[in-house]
């Protein structure tokens, strides 16, 4: 294998690891903050409002995670 073709190998290699292992966290987070506001409600239907509002917000965070680990993904590929 010559050189320039390892060194493209090499890119989409991380870029995907990057995308993978980026997106596991947040994932997680995901479905555990989702799990935990489906068992709050369960438990206090009167206070549907506020849990599903910082059930959202927690949800955009865990996201951004998800997001920034695309855009380390993007660059592997493209400035690399």
């Amino acid at each position: 294998m010559d050189p320039e073709t390892a060194h493209v190998f090499a890119r989409l290699i991380g870029a995907g690891l990057a995308a993978g292992f980026g997106a596991i966290g947040p994932g997680i987070g995901v479905g555990l903050v989702g799990m935990g506001a489906l068992q709050a409600i369960g438990r206090n239907p009167e206070a549907r409002g506020p849990i599903m509002t910082n059930m959202i917000l927690s949800i955009a965070f865990a996201e951004a995670v998800a997001i920034y680990a695309l855009i380390v993904a993007i660059l592997l590929i493209f400035v690399a």
